[in-house]
C-alpha cells in the first residue's frame, strides 16, 4: 500500500472519529439519539483511536468509562506495533 494512500486513510478516520465523538456529547447533552458505544470502538480499532481519546479528554466525554480510557489507547498501541512490525517484516524479508 503507497505510503500516501495509508496516511490519507488515518487522516479520514481520525476525522470521523472526532466528529462522532463530538456529535455524541452533544447528543447526550440534548437528550438526543445517541452514538452506540460498540460504533466507537470500532471506529476506534479502525484507526481512530488517538483522535478519539483526546478528544473525549478535551470535551471531557466518557472519561469515566474505562473501556474507552483504557482501551483506546491500548487499541492505538498495539496498532503502533503491529504497524512497525508490517515495516520491520518488509525490510528482513522484502
Amino acid at each position: 500500500m503507497p505510503v500516501y494512500l495509508a496516511v490519507g486513510y488515518f487522516f479520514v478516520i481520525n476525522l470521523i472519529a472526532l466528529a462522532i465523538t463530538y456529535y455524541d456529547k452533544k447528543a447526550s447533552k440534548r437528550h438526543r439519539r445517541r452514538v452506540r458505544e460498540n460504533t466507537l470502538m470500532l471506529v476506534g480499532a479502525l484507526g481512530g483511536a488517538p483522535v478519539m481519546y483526546l478528544t473525549m479528554k478535551v470535551i471531557r466525554h466518557k472519561t469515566k468509562h474505562f473501556i474507552f480510557m483504557f482501551g483506546l489507547p491500548l487499541i492505538f498501541i498495539i496498532e503502533v506495533a503491529i504497524v512497525i512490525f508490517i515495516a520491520f517484516s518488509s525490510k528482513v524479508f522484502g
